[in-house]
């Protein structure tokens, strides 16, 4: 089974919060909270799909972002690899494009449950780098 490269941002404002949206209940994991991003095409480095994907999904110009975790993990009907950034600075003001349900989100209240499997080593990197 081949994995799906995936571009992930944590986008994080001052108030140690993260932007999380809910996944379309028709999707893969559909109708759990996710962190936004998307599939990294083929020639797309991971800033160049981050930024394609945040433009895409929330109308914002991102900026710069730096590397968090990369996760692999499986499901049964597919294998993925998220390689994870922080993202702190960008232009604009974050708005669904997509239809779905957007929250900020207090890092301390992310509740692991309703995120996809493979997400749950994100909240985990959030606790750690917030506990510093």
């Amino acid at each position: 089974m081949p994995v799906l490269r995936v571009a992930v941002g944590v986008i994080l404002n001052d108030r140690r919060e993260v932007l999380v949206s809910r996944r379309h209940e028709h999707l893969h994991q559909g109708g759990l909270w996710e962190f936004p991003g998307g599939k990294i095409h083929a020639g797309e480095t991971l800033f160049e799909a981050l930024q394609r994907e945040l433009q895409e999904e929330l109308a914002i110009t991102l900026l710069a972002a730096e590397p968090l975790i990369d996760i692999e993990h499986s499901y049964p009907d597919r294998r993925v690899r998220l390689e994870v950034c922080t993202v702190r600075d960008y232009r604009g003001t974050p708005v669904q494009q997509e239809g779905q349900p957007l929250a900020w989100v207090s890092v301390d209240a992310l509740d692991p449950a309703v995120f996809p499997a493979a997400n749950r080593p994100i909240i985990e990197s959030l606790a750690g780098l917030y506990s510093r």
